[in-house]
């Protein structure tokens, strides 16, 4: 697809998207990149405030029970931890599909700039349709976003969300459910393993509708010696009581 018939079809999407999905992608559009690029390079992981709407994470939750996901896991019966989640399966819902293809564009430069620093030479291509084509003619088809729900005593265990030889360096994690409100613990946390040197810990406090944006696997950082990797995993504390949705922005796709 040349750049002038990748901007005609972005034009088309535009003019026929909802209002929804129109508010969405302003929305997207106003967040302070600059800011969120800058908090990505010192902690390998930024909050995104107010992405979505109490109603529009209500949505999305509700989809839980709905017939539109190609796979259910429950964690304990894997070693993953404690909880429940589910792939959505293609054709995405419009939300979840709007949210991947608006941030995928603000973040891609900065898992180029990254890539560059550690010396790795895969680059990703402007729009996420591209990336995704990619992702299919390697063999990873199945799409990944995905909806977890987590009741008192549950949690997500440190992990990476690694499917197959292509992967985009940063994902997104949106809470629909209100803190102290809906539930009780069930922070987001990540963890830093530094060479040499004992692993940090890094709690991102969230509420309905915000984001945390952050490392899937390794990120950049200026050592005394020059640009090094440490290597991040991601996972939830314990849920203290009542029940947690986060909806889970991937961006490559699983084999």
């Amino acid at each position: 697809m040349t750049a002038a018939s990748r901007a005609t079809a972005r034009r088309t999407v535009a003019a026929a998207a909802p209002p929804q999905l129109d508010a969405v992608t302003q929305r997207v559009d106003a967040m302070p990149w600059s800011e969120i690029s800058t908090e990505l390079d010192a902690s390998g992981c930024a909050a995104i405030r107010k992405l979505l709407t109490p109603e529009e994470c209500v949505g999305i939750a509700t989809l839980y029970d709905a017939d539109v996901f190609r796979s259910h896991v429950v964690m304990a019966r894997h070693g993953f931890g404690r909880g429940e989640y589910k792939y959505f399966s293609y054709p995405l819902p419009d939300l979840v599909s709007a949210l991947r293809t608006t941030l995928y564009p603000r973040l891609a430069p900065i898992a180029n700039r990254w890539n560059e620093a550690m010396g790795i030479d895969v680059r990703y291509p402007d729009d996420h349709a591209d990336f995704v084509a990619r992702c299919h003619a390697a063999g990873q088809a199945r799409p990944t976003p995905l909806l977890l729900r987590y009741v008192a005593g549950d949690y997500n265990c440190l992990h990476q969300d690694l499917y197959g030889e292509h992967v985009f360096p940063l994902q997104v994690a949106i809470l629909l459910s209100e803190p102290e409100r809906d539930f009780t613990g069930g922070e987001f946390v990540l963890t830093e393993q530094r060479p040499r040197m004992q692993s940090r810990a890094e709690v991102v406090p969230l509420r309905q509708g915000d984001a945390v944006v952050f490392a899937v696997h390794h990120r950049p950082v200026q050592g005394t010696r020059g640009v090094y990797r440490v290597n991040l995993r991601h996972g939830v504390s314990r849920l203290r009581s009542g029940r947690r949705h986060t909806v889970g922005i991937i961006f490559h796709d699983a084999r």
